[in-house]
């Protein structure tokens, strides 16, 4: 992100040390129990999505035109159920490093607007998809901070 003049701000940081150095250190309020992606030819991708808020455990299950898509569905459906706002995206951003390294650490940059503000969250995973989920956890907690 460095070599490419990306601004990586202070919410972030602490995020992408623990995705590279692969630890656990970094409290958040809201997590993911685990997720399940599936995408066929000819069908609609699935995600069922299982989440803890506050130490209750939410799941739903939803269908889209992606597995992101799908999984951001099921997500909001679960924060719709419990009446919280969630942000709008706005900008999406897939960067991978070139060399054509199928294992090679892939970045999602994910812009959104919350109360009129706007911020951006990233995500670092050999998965694209991991990438960007992990970028949408951020921005969850990030949001349960504003007021």
């Amino acid at each position: 992100m460095g070599d490419k003049k990306e601004t990586v701000t202070k919410e972030d940081l602490p995020y992408i040390i623990s995705d590279v150095l692969k630890s656990e250190r970094i409290e958040e309020k809201i997590k993911i129990v685990n997720y399940s992606l599936s995408v066929a030819e000819g069908l609609r991708s699935m995600a069922t999505v299982r989440i803890k808020i506050n130490g209750k455990i939410y799941e739903k299950t939803a269908s889209g035109d992606g597995q992101y898509d799908a999984f951001m569905i099921a997500l909001w459906r679960i924060y719709d159920k419990l009446e919280k706002e969630h942000p709008i995206l706005k900008d999406y951003v897939v960067t991978i490093p070139p060399g054509g390294k199928t294992d090679a650490l892939v970045d999602c940059t994910i812009t959104w607007d919350f109360k009129g503000r706007a911020f951006k969250t990233h995500g670092l995973d050999s998965d694209q998809t991991v990438a960007a989920i992990k970028g949408t956890i951020r921005m969850l907690n990030i949001i349960e901070t504003i007021k």
